[in-house]
């Protein structure tokens, strides 16, 4: 069953907000959800938030926001939902997913969908605004230490599991790994690098 929370407005900050600045925020991690969107009225923008995907696709239909910040995994489906929503509905809209299990597949599916960037949580309002605000092909400069050979073997893993829909048999016969062998390395953290 689907759980729809009703969209809740913020409160516009003092003095008129342009609809240049309207921001939908969709994040089922309530604490999270209300700081940034107080974060982001301090800011100057007009905050509406939604927790769910179907809120998020309400919203965005009803509000065409400029800006949006989608939560990767919500309770009630995947996030990257309503991003085609908002794209429908605004095509100029900046849109940046956030998530806590970023890997290179959800990244990759993120912008294909339309998302502008892709932030690991914790991301602070300071993050979120960079990226919503930045603009331009410019490319961020090459990392300090680049992946290592494990991780890049482990993202590899992660986006064909998440390509054969979460189904271990499927992805082993892929890899042409043993299933057991597969097991192991998803209950395993990513390693560093």
């Amino acid at each position: 069953m689907i759980r729809q929370e009703p969209i809740a407005q913020s409160p516009a900050p003092r003095g008129a907000v342009s609809a240049e600045r309207t921001l939908l925020i969709v994040d089922d991690d309530a604490p999270f959800r209300q700081r940034l969107a107080q974060a982001m009225e301090r800011r100057g923008y007009a905050v509406t938030t939604a927790e769910t995907v179907a809120g998020g696709i309400e919203a965005a239909g009803s509000l065409r926001p400029a800006f949006a910040v989608v939560d990767l995994r919500l309770g009630d489906g995947n996030g990257l939902e309503v991003v085609p929503a908002l794209r429908a509905a605004r095509p100029d809209a900046r849109i940046i997913v956030l998530t806590g299990y970023g890997n290179i597949a959800s990244a990759v599916a993120a912008v294909k969908q339309g998302a502008v960037d892709f932030l690991s949580k914790p991301a602070d309002a300071d993050a979120i605004e960079t990226a919503l605000l930045q603009r331009g092909p410019s490319l961020p400069p090459p990392p300090e230490q680049p992946m290592t050979a494990d991780r890049v073997r482990w993202e590899h893993i992660q986006r064909v599991f998440e390509q054969c829909d979460r189904n271990v048999s499927e992805t082993a016969r892929r890899l042409r790994m043993h299933r057991r062998t597969l097991q192991r390395i998803l209950s395993k953290y990513a390693p560093r690098g």
